[in-house]
């Protein structure tokens, strides 16, 4: 038995207990995140206090080093669903309490295209991120998104392709934004294997985004911008 397995989450103050999150997080404990969200509620912490602090506190440690090539995939995509746990129990709080949010995205794999993992990576970092995230899954025609656009009314539209055959594919939907004059009403961010910033550009996108915590990065600057113009 080692010192670490002895940690009681209930027996450390506040502060502790949320360094202790963090590493919890960085090592995709999810039943730890759930003991721990649930200590912190029982000590009065308000849900929003709790998702900034100790979960988007963590996840923004996990971002970091997978930026920095320090974590890869599997890690985060374990951290991103500890993160979950923590966020299940807390999203129908932050519903009751209105909350405020970071922004809003919809997030969908273009048509043609099948691949999700990249998509779900980034979703799941947004999510961890505070954003409230919309997946319209893979193979999304124009149509999906505009629907979803309608519907949801996010900040930003997040299209992803793994495929070069699927790229030009994102073109064909901002073009018919644009046609709608739905274009400047939406932060268009754009992401996958294939694609770099030159075609970003090409087609009109606001941002490309090179993997999940570029993207996060990303949103929150544009989202910020976002909120100063209306607010100015």
């Amino acid at each position: 038995m080692s010192d670490e397995e002895d940690i009681v989450l209930s027996e450390l103050n506040d502060e502790e207990l949320v360094e202790q999150m963090f590493d919890d997080l960085y090592d995709g404990l999810k039943e730890e995140i759930e003991e721990g969200v649930n200590i912190l509620l029982e000590r009065g912490w308000t849900p929003y206090d709790i998702l900034t602090k100790a979960l988007v506190g963590g996840m923004t440690v996990v971002g970091h080093d997978f930026r920095d090539g320090i974590l890869f995939v599997p890690e985060v995509l374990l951290a991103a669903n500890a993160m979950k746990g923590g966020m299940s129990i807390l999203k129908p709080l932050l519903a009751e309490t209105g909350a405020p949010r970071v922004g809003k995205m919809v997030i969908g794999t273009v048509k043609g295209d099948i691949h999700d993992i990249g998509k779900n990576l980034v979703a799941m970092m947004m999510e961890g991120a505070g954003f409230e995230v919309v997946d319209i899954g893979i193979n999304n025609p124009v149509e999906n998104y505009l629907e979803a656009l309608e519907t949801e009314q996010p900040d930003i539209l997040g299209m992803s392709a793994l495929l070069t055959t699927t790229m030009p594919y994102m073109k064909v939907v901002i073009d018919t934004m644009v046609e709608q004059g739905l274009r400047e009403e939406y932060i268009v961010l754009v992401g996958g294997a294939p694609l770099n910033e030159e075609f970003g550009k090409a087609i009109g996108a606001d941002g490309y985004c090179r993997d999940a915590a570029v993207a996060v990065e990303m949103a929150k600057d544009f989202v910020s911008r976002k909120h100063n113009q209306l607010a100015g």
